[in-house]
């Protein structure tokens, strides 16, 4: 690594703050810490990291509500959560909020920072395709450098992992898209929780491309998704 790189950690609890910083500065990047969400936001506007890993249960700000704040002014920026919660539905909540990636307290140090080196490397991919590179959806159009989906009258925004999750589908337009192979290529692991959050996503994107009659997407039972369009 040339140049270190700068990572944004928001965390309250200052024994595995300091285990973190540590560990990821013993591998080569630089981290910057918060304490709570308002710092965080703050921090965040003046170093401009290139990865935040946000804490869900801060003071003064909590991380659901920093993450829809970094989300209003960078749709790509590479967001992991770090969660006490055992809840599904609010780790979900994080990923709908646009997260990229989670972690389940207690973790792997070796795990979090392969997670951190795999959505950077995925941030650095992303840069090498042209901003004018784009997939036509019936009369819609994805930009997936952009992370836009666009009609005549309006532009949503996607997450980074919708984006990856509606190239994956393009990819095999009209093929079924094997749910494994999804998890595996987008999470890196086939697993209960990793299938749920990727329903969520698929759910979102139908949300998306609701106005364009010609596209679908479709669930295969046991088997996966297809995008379909007539």
């Amino acid at each position: 690594m040339m140049s270190k790189t700068q990572i944004l950690l928001v965390e309250d609890e200052p024994i595995l703050a300091s285990i973190i910083k540590e560990s990821l500065e013993s591998r080569g990047f630089e981290v910057a810490v918060a304490a709570h969400g308002i710092e965080g936001w703050s921090l965040f506007h003046l170093l401009k990291p290139v990865l935040c890993v946000v804490d869900v249960m801060l003071p003064k700000k909590d991380g659901f509500a920093l993450v829809k704040d970094i989300r209003t002014v960078d749709k790509r920026m590479p967001i992991i959560f770090l969660t006490a919660r055992t809840q599904t539905e609010d780790v979900l909540k994080g990923l709908e909020l646009g997260a990229d990636d989670y972690m389940k307290k207690p973790f792997s140090m070796e795990e979090l920072i392969l997670r951190i080196k795999a959505l950077l490397r995925r941030s650095e991919n992303d840069e090498n395709i042209t901003t004018t590179s784009e997939y036509q959806l019936g009369q819609l159009r994805f930009n997936y450098q952009r992370l836009e989906v666009t009609s005549s009258i309006s532009t949503a925004y996607l997450s980074q992992r919708e984006a990856d999750l509606l190239l994956l589908l393009l990819q095999n337009k009209n093929k079924l898209l094997d749910r494994k192979l999804a998890l595996l290529k987008l999470w890196g692991e086939d697993n209960r929780f990793n299938a749920r959050s990727m329903d969520v996503y698929i759910t979102r994107l139908r949300k998306f491309l609701k106005d364009e009659h010609s596209i679908s997407i479709q669930s295969i039972r046991g088997q996966g998704y297809k995008l379909a369009e007539v």
